[in-house]
């Protein structure tokens, strides 16, 4: 499944903004709720299941200084994708509102796990075995997957690393500013789902084969050493910098609010960390909002809080 996210032109996205809106969507079990009460602790007004009706009034009422998120599903009363995809059109062309559509994906084999764990019936069909009604879900709701501003793909995502990646995107009121996660990650594994775009680093000098250097990772200093002594790296990084500061001020006008950088090396463990960090420095001094992801320090525990942000 393609779960890159997916940008929606807007009409005028440098218009004067009063007002900030996030509608949450996605196939249930997907983790809409969760992502609802992780904006409500950023500071967003949260509800949920409201009718699409009622929210129309709600957007119109005076008084909305708080940014609001609005969680929006096929449990919703009146739900249609067709009511949906005209609230959508509707909210968009609203002078002073900022608009973005979160769609939070998620694999069908996650989602009957999901349901087998909790018991619950699903909501479309409940008289019939929950997959019967996440294959007819993820059917439905492709129109408005397709129109995300934000796709995020929750398979394998914990509730801590929903929380990392909202924050990075919806906290301190930063609205129109882009960030970037730079994600080092390893091929062994395959490539991460929702990267933008992605970078191979398995020609640069491996330190796996450094018996001193193999149960090091690329944090370590004589793993960086080892990885930029390689008269490649030097012209690779500099290059891969240099069209990324050329991509993300066209991406950002474009309206992205986050873009995902992969770097891929064997094990995820010594050269895609290095590039990743030092590319991730050359970002932050150039001014853009940069967070940090290694995948596979992250799965053995050897780094708890290895998203540290640069701004």
């Amino acid at each position: 499944m393609d779960t890159s996210p997916q940008q929606t032109p807007r009409a005028d996205r440098t218009r004067p903004t009063s007002q900030r809106l996030v509608i949450v969507t996605g196939p249930s079990g997907a983790g809409r709720a969760t992502a609802i009460h992780i904006l409500e602790d950023l500071g967003f007004e949260a509800i949920d299941n409201i009718p699409m009706s009622m929210l129309r009034r709600l957007v119109e009422a005076p008084g909305g200084d708080r940014p609001m998120a609005v969680g929006v599903d096929v449990r919703n009363r009146d739900f249609s994708v067709e009511r949906l995809q005209d609230l959508v059109d509707w909210l968009d062309g609203r002078e002073g509102l900022a608009l973005q559509l979160l769609f939070l994906d998620c694999g069908e084999d996650v989602l009957v796990r999901r349901y087998s764990e909790t018991r619950r019936r699903h909501p479309l069909v409940p008289d019939a075995p929950a997959i019967t009604g996440i294959r007819q879900e993820i059917a439905l709701l492709a129109p408005i997957r397709d129109r995300a501003d934000i796709l995020l793909d929750t398979t394998e995502t914990s509730p801590h690393d929903l929380k990392a990646a909202l924050s990075e995107w919806f906290s301190d009121g930063r609205g129109g500013a882009m960030g970037v996660t730079l994600q080092s990650f390893a091929f062994k594994r395959g490539v991460p789902k929702g990267l933008d775009m992605m970078f191979d680093c398995r020609f640069l000098r491996n330190p796996h084969w450094d018996t001193d250097l193999r149960q090091m990772t690329g944090l370590d200093a004589p793993v960086q050493a080892h990885v930029e002594g390689d008269p490649r790296f030097a012209p690779f990084v500099e290059r891969v910098h240099s069209l990324i500061l050329d991509l993300l001020p066209a991406f950002r006008d474009e309206g992205k609010s986050h873009l995902s950088i992969g770097f891929g090396c064997t094990g995820g463990q010594h050269r895609s960390v290095v590039v990743a960090e030092t590319l991730a420095r050359g970002l932050a001094e150039a001014g853009w909002q940069v967070s940090k992801r290694h995948g596979e320090q992250e799965r053995w525990g050897c780094v708890v809080a290895e998203r540290d942000k640069h701004t």
